[in-house]
């Protein structure tokens, strides 16, 4: 299944803006933006991300919703 036809593996239905490189559960690896927001504003950002739509979304998501001050990082091909 391409990238662009693949739905948020939480709620199932939001494209996804953000893949987790290392997963704790494989079956929650692509986060639509509204669920990768929750998951920042609840204090459990993805740590290494790669961005899916071309253009840093989830690190404007971390800058603006993240207070913990630790590392990410953005996965390269």
């Amino acid at each position: 299944m391409g990238a662009h036809r693949r739905k948020c593996d939480w709620c199932g239905s939001g494209t996804p803006i953000v893949r987790d490189m290392e997963p704790l559960n494989p079956d929650y690896q692509y986060w639509c933006e509204e669920c990768a927001r929750a998951l920042i504003i609840k204090g459990d950002p993805i740590e290494t991300y790669r961005e899916l739509e071309g253009e840093p979304i989830y690190g404007r998501l971390l800058d603006e919703h993240c207070t913990l001050k630790r590392f990410y990082s953005f996965a390269t091909a």
